[in-house]
């Protein structure tokens, strides 16, 4: 059993793997992914419209230009990242995931302050016409795109406008290989507003400029940003680039490798097959030539995929490789192919030209760096010659010469010349090579002498350049200035803002601590009056319990002189009348104000128990006018018995005749009455006089106790009694004390 599960298990393993064998092998990603044509669409959802000066990129492939429906048209494929760039919004990256139109909605638009929507439309048209002009001129005349962008620095933009307007001032510098201004203008469009493409275009243009080290700071500044997949492919490659400049090998292999990842993996095929051969290039010079030669060949197969003109540059990069790596065979097959399409293309080129209506804007200048076929020519002539093949070597330098000649190549024409003229020598042509050496010198004058028109045009280039640059410069300082001043009209408005919020925070703060202190000072005061009633009220209530006993005292004193005198039955009742009246005291004494009816029956028993005594030394009336209601008015209980105490003991019983006491009620005001009690007793002064020297000791406190008993009373109820007290006749005897009494 066990044998035969073995069995299955081998002839199992052996079909899964003759299927897998069986299977084609699957297609890089970037290879079978269909370009699309695209119509993009870019909405601007603030001022509801389409916008139609944005640049829209998808990899490599750059579009600036819609139709009149506001629609551009790129190419892509899906999950490449399209990216639509403008100054007045910031970059927006979107991922292609059918083929369907895309619209790109942008919400947040940059104004310039006070602008409404009809004048930052003609703005913007005049912005997009002179930024047009000034990058269509930018490889023709430098002269005409610098004063695009003059007149663009003098009219008002915004901040962002102005960063764009500073980098394609320095793109239009970095074409015509000005590098140093160019730096300093990407460096003042990144201080007005620092943007991705900017940095991108900054660390080429210093690696242009050997600034190898900076170039390699500005990549490295780039990874922390938000990147696309392009823009991050751009800068390992950039990245490489300058390490390859600085010879580090492995650093810059190990860079290209990590750009061709991200190419790969998010399909940017037109950058994968340039990867591919820089890295076999370091290959090569690492002297790893089957690495070199496979990447090479990888590269070729990539390089078929892309469209015509890119898939001939990676095609003569590979040629360049061939010819360094001395694989001269594979060289020459390979510029004859690049040859054949470069003829090809001129061909097409002129059936073009002559079908349309060539006009200026048509009209634009070849760059230098282009494929063309005298130069194709010379280099197969040179790999010819490298080879010993010098029949073929003299047929292709020919041609190279014939075709440079026409097209008045001088540089080309040269270098073909002097190889022809070496061959020629080689090979026993002395005669040959001698008109040839001719021939290269007469080029050489010409050249000579055109490098002469070169030098002198760069001489004046560079002229119109400074000038250009030192007004550009003047410019800025101007709108610095303005800038600068109203920065300051701005902070100084800020500054007032702030110091009318601070004068206001004061001013409230001073207000808020005034209420504060208004209601502290107003619980305080209520604090200190309900202390002062209640020191009042335990200051009434210690003086009520100090009259008891005084009046108790002079009583008890009544008593005693009764029984000294043996009178048995007079003291009995007195003891019987003076309990009534201590009781009614004792029941009045936690009062503050007693019912005046009640006030007047105490003063009459208290009366009527001192004349039981002193029959013989007064009389005394009691006078209440009946108009008044006694119901009306309150007293505090025992106010008036002090004052009559004093007519009967001090005023009246030193009297020697029989005296009168008289108690009269009457109305004063509507809301007050007045209480009078009089005697006719020996006054106040005589009184004084007749004390003898103990009683004279012994203060009386309770004149002093009513006194003070008034004034608490007059403190808490608003002044409700009021006292005067004085002499009835003018010798001094009699005394008169006025009580008003208020309701």
């Amino acid at each position: 059993m066990q044998y035969k599960k073995y069995i299955f298990i081998f002839l199992f393993l052996s079909f899964l793997v003759s299927r897998a064998q069986s299977e084609p092998k699957a297609e890089p990603y970037w290879s079978n992914t269909k370009v699309m044509d695209l119509k993009v669409k870019v909405y601007d959802e603030i001022n509801k419209r389409f916008i139609e000066d944005a640049e829209i990129s998808v990899n490599s492939f750059i579009t600036s230009k819609s139709d009149s429906q506001g629609i551009y048209r790129v190419k892509g494929r899906v999950h490449d990242e399209l990216v639509v760039r403008h100054p007045d919004f910031a970059t927006v990256y979107h991922v292609i995931d059918s083929d369907k139109d895309i619209k790109v909605v942008i919400k947040k638009i940059s104004k310039t302050k006070n602008s409404f929507f009809a004048s930052a439309k003609k703005r913007e048209s005049n912005y997009s016409q002179l930024i047009d002009s000034a990058k269509f001129y930018q490889y023709k005349d430098i002269d005409k795109s610098l004063s695009f962008i003059e007149n663009l620095l003098e009219s008002e933009q915004s901040k962002q406008r102005h960063a764009n307007t500073y980098k394609v001032l320095a793109d239009i510098y970095l074409h015509w290989k000005q590098y140093d201004i160019a730096i300093s203008n990407y460096r003042i469009s990144l201080r007005i507003n620092e943007k991705v493409e900017t940095l991108l275009q900054l660390a080429k243009a210093q690696y242009l400029a050997k600034e190898y080290d900076d170039s390699e700071e500005t990549y490295n500044d780039l990874k922390t940003k938000s990147l696309s997949s392009y823009e991050r492919v751009q800068v390992f490659q950039g990245l490489a680039d300058v390490f390859l400049s600085k010879k580090e090998f492995e650093k810059a292999k190990n860079n290209y490798e990590k750009g061709l990842e991200i190419a790969e993996e998010k399909s940017i095929k037109e950058e994968i097959p340039d990867l591919n051969a820089k890295i076999a290039n370091i290959y090569a010079k690492e002297g790893n030539l089957s690495k070199a030669n496979t990447a090479i060949n990888k590269t070729l197969e990539q390089a078929s995929e892309l469209d015509e003109e890119p898939s001939l540059k990676v095609q003569q990069e590979v040629a360049d490789f061939y010819n360094e790596t001395e694989q001269y065979d594979n060289e020459i097959k390979l510029r004859k192919e690049i040859l054949e399409n470069v003829d090809k293309n001129a061909r097409n080129n002129v059936k073009r030209k002559r079908e349309s209506i060539k006009t200026e804007e048509d009209e634009i200048e070849e760059p230098k760096d282009s494929l063309t076929s005298q130069k194709m020519n010379y280099k197969i002539g040179n790999a010819y010659v490298l080879k010993e093949n010098y029949d073929e070597a003299i047929n292709y330098l020919e041609k190279s010469i014939k075709e440079a000649d026409k097209k008045e190549d001088f540089e080309v024409k040269k270098h073909a010349t002097r190889k022809l003229s070496e061959v020629y020598a080689t090979v026993g042509s002395y005669v040959k090579a001698l008109r040839t050496y001719r021939d290269f010198v007469e080029v050489v004058d010409t050249l000579y002498l055109k490098k002469e028109q070169e030098i002198y045009q760069i001489q004046r280039l560079s002229k119109k350049i400074a000038e250009n640059q030192s007004r550009i410069a003047i410019l800025e300082k101007d709108k610095e200035l303005s800038e600068s001043k109203l920065s300051v009209a701005y902070k100084d408005k800020e500054l007032t803002v702030e110091r009318n919020i601070r004068q206001q925070i004061i001013i409230y703060s001073l207000l808020l601590g005034l209420v504060l202190m208004s209601l502290l000072s107003y619980y305080s005061h209520r604090a200190n009056q309900k202390q002062k009633l209640a020191n009042n009220l335990l200051a009434l209530k210690s003086m009520r319990s100090q009259m008891n006993p005084h009046f108790i005292f002079n009583a008890l004193n009544s008593v005693n002189s009764f029984i000294a005198v043996n009178d048995e039955r007079n003291a009995n009742r007195y003891l019987s009348e003076f309990s009534v009246l201590m009781r009614s005291v004792l029941e009045n004494s936690d009062e503050d104000f007693i019912p005046f009816t009640k006030e007047i029956e105490l003063l009459e028993l208290y009366v009527k128990l001192e004349h039981n005594r002193f029959q013989d030394k007064f009389e005394y009336k009691i006078d209440v006018d009946e108009s008044i209601d006694l119901d009306d008015y309150k007293i505090p209980p025992m106010l008036l018995q002090p004052y009559i105490e004093n007519a009967i003991w001090h005023g009246l019983r030193y009297k020697k005749e029989k005296g009168n006491l008289s108690i009269s009620i009457q109305n004063e005001t509507a809301d007050s009455i007045k209480i009078v009690i009089q005697d006719n007793g020996i006054g106040r002064k005589k009184s004084m006089e007749m004390k003898t020297k103990n009683q004279l000791k012994q203060k009386s406190k309770g004149m002093s106790t009513i006194k003070n008993r008034i004034a608490i009373l007059n403190d808490m109820y608003q002044d409700k009694v009021a006292v005067q007290i004085s002499d009835v006749l003018e010798d001094g005897s009699g005394t008169k004390v006025e009580v008003t009494l208020k309701k």
